[in-house]
């Protein structure tokens, strides 16, 4: 990680700046394995670009570097500030200077918008508690996300046009709700996954599959309405009920879901958010220091590089 300037003012509080960046760390790991998680249907994954076309790997990595300081950022605001209006107008101005970072190192493409709303809440609430549980984390997330941000920008976002059109909340109202498709359904099902034995990528997918089949992705929404979300939920839920990442019918559905995306130009991307979310929860849970490595021989599969 790049040095932490934007935080160098907290240096005489050594032990809270060491837990900041170690929350910071995770957190980019956890984006980093969700983009180099492959084969992800019309996601950015180690095969190319998905149904993007101002996306790439080295841009989704360039992008988690860039943002990872701010999370150290936030978590510091939280572990020297009650859980208030005070902390939640610091951590919405640390978001935008992250949102800043992201474009500049992006040149304007955006990777991770929804996942600064995200980890930067689930950060917070994890720098202020020793209870790493991750309802915990989630429920304490959730009440930060539900205090008002009283200086949000009057912008017209993707997500109010789909909410307007569809009364889909997104990433802000799965915050609202404590991150319900991470801790009831992402969480639960990668470790169920490693429970029967399943390679560490597969897990992942099926993860991955479990929430695109229930959540209104306003990704999905904007780029292809009503249609297109069904179309989502209906095929990650089929390849999961074939057998799923791992096995030769699920893996053969997945690719050929990942085709029709393609040619749709359907990008799950709050789903990949809270992959990410999923990811970072798990290992902080489990009191890892570092997101696991998925080691599975993707070239020999999938032709990955």
């Amino acid at each position: 990680m790049k040095h932490l300037s934007a935080i160098s003012k907290y240096a005489q509080a050594p032990e809270a700046l060491i837990h900041a960046e170690q929350l910071a760390r995770l957190a980019g790991q956890a984006l980093v394995a969700e983009a180099e998680l492959t084969p992800k249907p019309g996601l950015v994954d180690r095969r190319g670009s998905g149904s993007h076309t101002d996306l790439s790997l080295h841009l989704m990595r360039r992008s988690a570097e860039a943002i990872a300081p701010y999370f150290a950022e936030m978590a510091l605001a939280a572990a020297t500030t009650p859980m208030d209006q005070t902390l939640r107008a610091a951590v919405a101005a640390i978001g935008r200077k992250a949102e800043a970072a992201m474009l500049r190192a992006t040149s304007g493409s955006n990777t991770h918008k929804g996942a600064i709303w995200v980890l930067g809440l689930l950060t917070c609430a994890a720098s202020q508690t020793a209870d790493l549980r991750s309802e915990n984390i989630a429920r304490s997330a959730g009440y930060l996300a539900r205090l008002p941000d009283r200086a949000l920008p009057r912008i017209v976002s993707h997500g109010e046009l789909v909410h307007s059109r569809y009364g889909v909340t997104g990433a802000r109202g799965e915050a609202f709700a404590n991150f319900p498709h991470v801790i009831n359904i992402g969480l639960p099902a990668l470790r169920e996954a490693r429970r029967e034995g399943r390679m560490e990528r597969d897990s992942r997918l099926i993860a991955l599959l479990e929430i695109m089949s229930r959540l209104d992705d306003t990704c999905v929404l904007y780029r292809g309405g009503r249609e297109a979300q069904e179309f989502v939920h209906k095929g990650s839920m089929q390849v999961l009920e074939v057998g799923g990442p791992g096995t030769p019918e699920g893996d053969a559905a997945l690719l050929s879901l990942d085709d029709e995306f393609v040619r749709r130009r359907i990008s799950p991307g709050g789903s990949a958010d809270l992959l990410a979310a999923t990811l970072f929860l798990d290992a902080l849970e489990h009191g890892q220091n570092e997101v696991a490595q998925d080691n599975s021989h993707l070239e020999e599969v999938y032709g990955a590089n």
